[in-house]
């Protein structure tokens, strides 16, 4: 499976041994990225991009990856969000109006200095939005899915999530977390509620960290439910 996939990632490796993957721990396309990487790769730096650093229902994922890939090394950055959250007082957050705003290719551009690696994996799908369709589909590469000058590749380019799900099964891998099926995956968006609701019930600890540091969010459970009435 995933044959289209697996010959951009080797187009790859005849370049370069060692890649930098943004990697969201719990997310499908991630899973799916590191497994089909792996065997191509003598090192590869994974990259998480937290809101909050150390939530507990993440800590499973991050304990298989490390165990099953040897090749793999862990890295946790800000993500590139938090920084205009914090700008603007997001959510309650702490506000900070000087706060410098910072972009996903700043993110990688830092890791690239601190690691030396330079090519970068991403999971983006042309499924996943207008944006990204008309940024894959202006890759020349005969893929839609290498960006050669911007030494950054995008092996799930054509792809649709039921054919990542589907690998994931047949590969045998760690199911990725749904948060109760609400199409969020990588617990970035702190106002989901299902992200939130699925906190409550299963790691209310990583809940409070997140009421504690965006005030506001205590209050989207009971509102949501409360609407539902």
């Amino acid at each position: 499976m995933l044959e289209r996939a697996k010959e951009i990632i080797r187009d790859i490796a005849a370049e370069t041994d060692s890649i930098i993957l943004m990697h969201s721990l719990s997310g499908k396309d991630s899973i799916a990225l590191l497994d089909l990487c792996s065997p191509h790769f003598n090192r590869i730096v994974c990259v998480y991009m937290y809101v909050i650093p150390d939530l507990d229902h993440i800590k499973p994922y991050h304990a298989y990856a490390a165990n099953k890939y040897s090749n793999a090394e862990w890295m946790q950055v800000p993500h590139y969000g938090l920084y205009s959250w914090i700008k603007y007082g997001y959510m309650g957050i702490k506000k900070n109006q000087n706060q410098r705003l910072w972009k996903l290719a700043d993110i990688i551009d830092k890791v690239r200095e601190r690691t030396g690696v330079v090519w970068a994996c991403l999971g983006f799908k042309q499924t996943d939005s207008l944006n990204r369709l008309l940024m894959l589909r202006s890759y020349k590469d005969g893929k839609e899915s290498i960006c050669h000058a911007g030494k950054k590749f995008y092996p799930l380019s054509t792809y649709t999530n039921k054919e990542v799900l589907e690998y994931i099964s047949r590969s045998n891998l760690k199911a990725p977390e749904s948060y109760g099926g609400g199409g969020q995956s990588c617990g970035c968006d702190v106002s989901d509620y299902n992200y939130l609701k699925y906190l409550q019930q299963h790691y209310p600890t990583d809940l409070e960290k997140i009421y504690t540091k965006f005030p506001r969010t205590r209050f989207i459970i009971a509102e949501h439910e409360q609407a539902r009435q």
